[in-house]
């Protein structure tokens, strides 16, 4: 839908004359709204106009209509990602570690020697609503003969993980299962007919980084407009849930290939890396808008997964991090490393600029303050460690990575309810 023409046009600025780096502030000034205020689906037209007249004008879908999975809506005026954290002894955790199968050895924190467990009993409360309870059999019903697929790096595989753990339960012993076939995991619920699975593809679009076992590289490429490579295996997903951010982080500018990785001699070319994930992100809006059905799919946008590698960032030791961190970062005002927030301006001013149905989860500001919750020392290790390490657990303690059950639950608990109660 076009915006209603201007009622005076003798005071608009000509575009010709507006500077480029004033169009950049004005999509991060739009953004940033919309980060502390409304999340992205409500320009893609993910909530009813009626609930949000103020955006009437950009909302694209009729009042009418309903989203594919909703079965309610959300409480006037709540936006379920401004909030705050609360202590919650009885609900949570919402599953034990030991009685989920699923979970990588990678993220059993609790296995590997965590002595106390204040993590897992956290609740996020929006201010002025509350989340619904995550329903586990509305969820399996709901996917009955369909597929719902989360694709990305090894923080999306942790969500995935974590909606397994969430589910598993209410399923039979002898009526589920889990397979791995290269970048493909397939937990399928046979009674249901349903399969929840997992892509490896860390920036959406080809790279020397998609071996889904080894993938440890330093020097890392991107192939430009290649995002069909691995979009062909998403095809018929009826809930899709992409992230991409952490391995784009690896410095000031970024290498991608103009041609093909079979190339004898390859073309090479250095970006800035926010050009670089810019590029990929309009990859991705474009091959939402050619293979996904809004009337009958649902697409979600994880956004960044924070890190908490410098505890000097939240006042804490200059040459800490999270190791042995137990408490929550209070101040509300907390956001983190300025390369977060440049990512978070180039994904304003892409997704602003779009009109594709895509709803996008906003975990970035809630899981900021959750510098408790990281794997940090208490994993399988890649690696034998050192003597030098080991006598310096902060050298080695995983800063990137979530414990589960932990913080993940509650961004399914999230996806749950933009799903059902957008």
């Amino acid at each position: 839908m076009k915006p209603p023409p201007s009622s005076s046009t003798s005071s608009a600025i000509p575009l010709r004359k507006i500077p480029p780096f004033l169009f950049a502030l004005l999509a991060f000034i739009l953004f940033v709204t919309i980060l502390y205020g409304e999340d992205f689906s409500c320009i893609f037209g993910q909530f009813d106009s009626d609930h949000h007249s103020h955006l009437h004008t950009i909302s694209t879908k009729k009042n009418s209509e309903k989203l594919a999975f909703a079965i309610g809506e959300t409480e006037r005026g709540c936006d379920v990602f401004n909030g705050r954290w609360v202590r919650d002894e009885e609900a949570r955790p919402l599953y034990e570690e030991w009685e989920c199968p699923y979970i990588q050895p990678q993220l059993t924190c609790l296995e590997h020697g965590r002595p106390e467990k204040e993590h897992q009993h956290w609740r996020w409360q929006p201010h002025g609503c509350s989340l619904p309870s995550f329903n586990a059999t509305l969820m399996l019903e709901s996917l009955r003969g369909k597929k719902m697929l989360f694709v990305g790096d090894s923080l999306n595989r942790g969500q995935y993980v974590s909606m397994i753990c969430l589910l598993h339960r209410v399923i039979p012993e002898d009526a589920k299962f889990m397979k791995t076939l290269g970048p493909l995991t397939v937990f399928t619920a046979k009674d249901y007919n349903a399969t929840i699975e997992f892509y490896w593809a860390p920036f959406l679009l080809e790279s020397n980084s998609d071996d889904a076992v080894i993938h440890r590289v330093t020097e890392r490429l991107v192939r430009k407009g290649s995002i069909n490579k691995h979009g062909k295996n998403w095809k018929g997903a009826d809930i899709i849930v992409f992230n991409t951010y952490l391995w784009w982080m690896t410095g000031l500018r970024f290498k991608i290939l103009q041609g093909s990785f079979d190339d004898e001699e390859k073309d090479i070319v250095t970006l800035p890396t926010d050009d670089a994930y810019r590029m990929a992100m309009k990859s991705m809006l474009r091959w939402v808008k050619k293979n996904m059905d809004p009337n009958k799919t649902r697409v979600f946008f994880t956004s960044m997964s924070p890190s908490h590698e410098k505890s000097i960032e939240w006042g804490g030791d200059p040459k800490g991090n999270c190791y042995n961190e137990t408490t929550l970062i209070e101040d509300h005002e907390y956001w983190g490393s300025d390369s977060r927030k440049s990512i978070m301006g180039v994904i304003g001013e892409v997704f602003s600029k779009s009109r594709v149905p895509i709803t996008f989860l906003n975990i970035t500001q809630l899981s900021s303050y959750r510098k408790d919750a990281h794997t940090s020392i208490y994993k399988k290790q890649w690696s034998r460690l050192t003597p030098e390490q080991l006598a310096n657990p902060v050298s080695y303690a995983d800063c990137v990575h979530w414990c589960l059950p932990g913080l993940q639950d509650t961004w399914n608990e999230l996806l749950f309810a933009k799903l059902f109660y957008p």
